[in-house]
């Protein structure tokens, strides 16, 4: 018997080709087990609203088939969306913040727009950290004033879900969807992915458009897939990628996006491949149960064959890193965000926002705003030569005497990092990041590697990412959802 929570895209796609099963049935599927277990039962309260629609959308997308055919592996595919990306349609775009509690988006985000012509499913959206994460600078993994606390399905209230894209993280983990999309500024698709065990790519920055999606800063924002396998994040991906008119930083990707990421897909991808492993600064954090995780993972690396470069170095691992970046670039950021809504909506800047918080502080700022307040106090212009200087010092510090630096001292394909730690310095740079699960402590705790490469290295990180994930298949699903995945 066929587990829909836990198949592959193309398993789904095959499927319904088949006349085995229907978008209808999928997306019923998934609204039944979100219904079980959500709100209720483990209740990993990952889900911040339900589309209304979905049900027509799978109906029409079945429909189709019968009529035209197939689009693509995404037809009638049921995928979640993070609560700070837009959609036109009759659900909030909430950052998961009471003061946009009522707010509807005037257009789709550019990525929305790419998911539904490659006529995939939008099932609802997640909840995740409270503007991802950039409110108040001691706000728990996962909270939202909106939504409340997510949980990870692999340990509820034990381990952590990770960053702001928790809830997509925890719905694909607990079978809520097939996959799901996530935002990041610095490890926030990669720390929840890797705390939920699963794939999670954080592209370059400009390869998938930030249209429509509530910003942190501009230099480092960017979305991307989460979802069980390697396969299934690529397909993601290749919808979403593209060049916008409307974002230029899009332009950076012309020539150099495949349209198709499945085509990076190979089981021997590792053969020849230059990898090299850091450790320092990055393992004292982890448990020796969890370094020896990390160890397995490199000796299938190697023996997948791999040429693995041990204890490399990113030369500025320990400079002076501040958040001076994201502090300038927020405001502006949010203000022009505001902007876009309808002109109905009373809160038109970050100030407005800051107001309105402090008006319904018993309900909004469990944990205050003080990111909001910093943010408040710049100029908001982008000119101030504090920023400048900070945003100079970032991308000297992390790409050219940084991961450029280390990568061409041991000419290697990529880095490899125990979970997500190096994220911050690859968020900073814009770079790519591709997070695979790695196995599980005794306790049940999930534990992934993360392969980092330089600007639109996605196709070789994909194809590493793919190696390494085929020759362990180390994910396996959350022992409390158990019954469900084995069909029992």
């Amino acid at each position: 018997m066929m587990c829909m929570h836990e198949s592959s895209i193309m398993t789904l796609q095959r499927a319904m080709e088949e006349g085995k099963t229907t978008s209808r049935e999928l997306t019923l599927s998934f609204l039944k087990r979100i219904a079980a277990h959500d709100k209720q039962g483990v209740a990993i309260n990952a889900i911040s609203e339900v589309n209304p629609d979905a049900l027509h959308i799978a109906e029409s997308m079945d429909r189709e088939r019968e009529v035209a055919g197939s689009r693509g592996p995404l037809h009638g595919i049921p995928i979640l969306i993070k609560d700070n990306i837009a959609t036109a349609d009759s659900m909030h775009t909430t950052a998961g913040s009471l003061a946009l509690a009522d707010s509807y988006a005037s257009a789709d985000a550019f990525l929305v727009s790419r998911l539904r012509a490659a006529g995939a499913v939008l099932l609802g959206k997640t909840n995740l950290t409270e503007w991802a994460n950039f409110i108040s600078d001691h706000m728990p993994n996962g909270y939202s004033s909106r939504g409340g606390q997510v949980r990870n399905p692999y340990g509820p209230d034990v381990f952590d879900v990770g960053g702001s894209s928790a809830g997509s993280g925890a719905a694909i983990a607990a079978g809520f969807a097939v996959a799901a999309v996530g935002t990041e500024t610095s490890g926030s698709i990669l720390y929840p992915s890797a705390c939920n065990s699963l794939v999670g790519i954080k592209p370059t920055v400009g390869l998938i458009s930030r249209s429509g999606i509530i910003p942190i800063a501009t230099s480092q924002d960017t979305a991307g897939p989460m979802a069980r396998t390697v396969e299934d994040a690529a397909i993601l991906l290749s919808a979403m990628a593209g060049y916008d008119e409307h974002d230029p930083a899009t332009g950076r990707s012309i020539g150099l996006a495949p349209c198709d990421y499945q085509s990076c897909l190979d089981k021997n991808g590792l053969q020849g491949a230059r990898v090299g492993i850091v450790r320092s600064g990055y393992l004292a954090a982890f448990s020796r149960e969890e370094q020896a995780l990390y160890d397995e993972s490199i000796a299938v690396l190697q023996k997948a064959g791999a040429t693995v470069i041990e204890s490399v170095t990113i030369p500025t691992e320990e400079a002076n890193w501040q958040n001076a970046v994201l502090i300038h670039e927020f405001k502006s950021g949010i203000n022009a965000y505001l902007k876009t809504l309808p002109a109905d909506f009373p809160l038109r800047t970050l100030k407005d926002l800051i107001a309105w918080n402090k008006k319904h502080e018993a309900e909004a700022l469990r944990y205050g705003q003080s990111l909001f307040e910093k943010a408040e106090q710049t100029s908001g212009s982008l000119a101030d030569a504090a920023y400048i200087e900070a945003r100079l010092y970032d991308l000297e510090m992390s790409q050219t005497r940084g991961i450029d630096a280390a990568m061409k001292e041991h000419q290697l394909d990529c880095l490899v990092f125990p979970m997500s730690e190096g994220d911050s310095i690859a968020a900073r740079a814009g770079y790519p990041s591709v997070c695979v699960p790695a196995g599980y402590t005794t306790a049940g705790k999930p534990f992934g590697i993360m392969f980092t490469g330089l600007a639109f290295q996605e196709p070789a990180l994909i194809r590493l990412a793919y190696a390494y994930e085929q020759n362990s298949l180390r994910r396996v699903a959350p022992p409390l959802l158990d019954e469900q995945h084995t069909g029992r």
